[in-house]
């Protein structure tokens, strides 16, 4: 188990304060973690292959091809625009 004063040390590493009632709280969960970590250990792995996915999926995706599309679309699109400036759309700055 995990005692008082080093969850007041990893409070301060990670610069929070918490109130004695929540560093006895935090105690608890952590020493519930690495109790869990402790039971992970205990796993027999010998005869597990290392693999970045538990199931093997792979990442498919396409080419990234450009397209060119019709003045009529893009026409379409600008007058569906709630606000414009001649043929540009214009959006609220994001900075």
């Amino acid at each position: 188990m995990i005692d008082l004063e080093q969850v007041k040390h990893i409070a301060g590493l990670a610069r929070i304060n918490f109130t004695e009632k929540e560093l006895e709280g935090f105690q608890k969960d952590l020493s519930a973690i690495l109790d869990y970590i402790d039971k992970l250990k205990e796993v027999d792995i010998e005869n597990v292959s290392p693999t970045s996915h538990s199931v093997n999926l792979k990442n498919i995706t396409r080419l990234d091809e450009a397209k060119s599309s019709s003045d009529e679309l893009a026409d379409e699109l600008i007058k569906a625009a709630p606000h414009k400036k001649g043929r540009f759309v214009k959006v609220k700055p994001i900075f």
